[in-house]
């Protein structure tokens, strides 16, 4: 809409050459402006988020074009979100090493915080309740940065016994309750809750631990929306 002219000769003009209905229109052609103004800052208002993670979030083992945060970002932005989405993920890292590059991996850009960690702390035996105060160290410094979290978790196996496993277990739902962080229970739930075992095997690298590209695909699929209740809470409100 090429209105920019005509409100201009509008504003020149004014009261003082249409009396009445120069007031008049002066006044529609600024509440315009303005409209035109507001739908401008919406339009350019992108989210940043950052994924900070191990490697599910790094990516390990496929192109770079196929790992969680392409995909995640594609498929966001496929769906009408103007998003950026960074990789904070460090193959092998456990929650002590997340929280200990917290701070270095924030920007001023940063609105909204993906939080994938604990799955190498499953693998080494860390005791749940370490691995708990790292996280719950983690959401505590984005809270005090007004930064809202999605907090995604892994369940345990029975490996080291039940007590283990049901300490671990019940971080992730403790912490997100605690701090009012978005909840995703199960990174890998897209593979991992398939029925057909043969199907899921086929959706992991040879390793049986890390999602091939079409598995990382299904992990999209399954925590997409849940992102797109993240994105919601880092949006500014009206």
């Amino acid at each position: 809409m090429r209105s920019g002219p005509l409100l201009r000769r509008i504003m020149d003009a004014g009261p003082r050459a249409y009396g009445a209905r120069g007031r008049r229109l002066k006044a529609a052609a600024a509440a315009l402006c303005l409209t035109f103004a507001s739908a401008g800052s919406v339009a350019a208002a992108e989210i940043t988020l950052l994924a900070l993670g191990d490697s599910l979030t790094h990516g390990y083992g496929l192109a770079q074009e196929e790992g969680f945060v392409p995909q995640l970002e594609a498929w966001l932005q496929a769906r009408g979100h103007d998003v950026d989405v960074i990789n904070a993920g460090v193959s092998g890292d456990t929650t002590r090493g997340g929280l200990s590059r917290l701070e270095w991996s924030l920007n001023p850009e940063v609105d909204a915080v993906i939080v994938e960690l604990g799955g190498n702390d499953l693998l080494r035996g860390i005791d749940p309740a370490a691995s708990k105060a790292n996280l719950d160290a983690i959401l505590t410094a984005l809270d005090e940065k007004g930064l809202p979290a999605l907090l995604t978790g892994l369940p345990a196996p029975g490996n080291y016994g039940a007590e283990w496993q049901q300490a671990f277990d019940a971080m992730y739902p403790d912490l997100a309750e605690t701090h009012d962080a978005l909840l995703y229970p199960n990174f890998l739930a897209g593979i991992g809750g398939l029925e057909d075992r043969e199907a899921g095997r086929a959706l992991m690298q040879s390793d049986g631990i890390h999602p091939n590209a079409q598995g990382v695909q299904k992990v999209v699929e399954g925590i997409g929306p849940k992102v797109e209740e993240l994105i919601a809470r880092a949006r500014p409100q009206d």
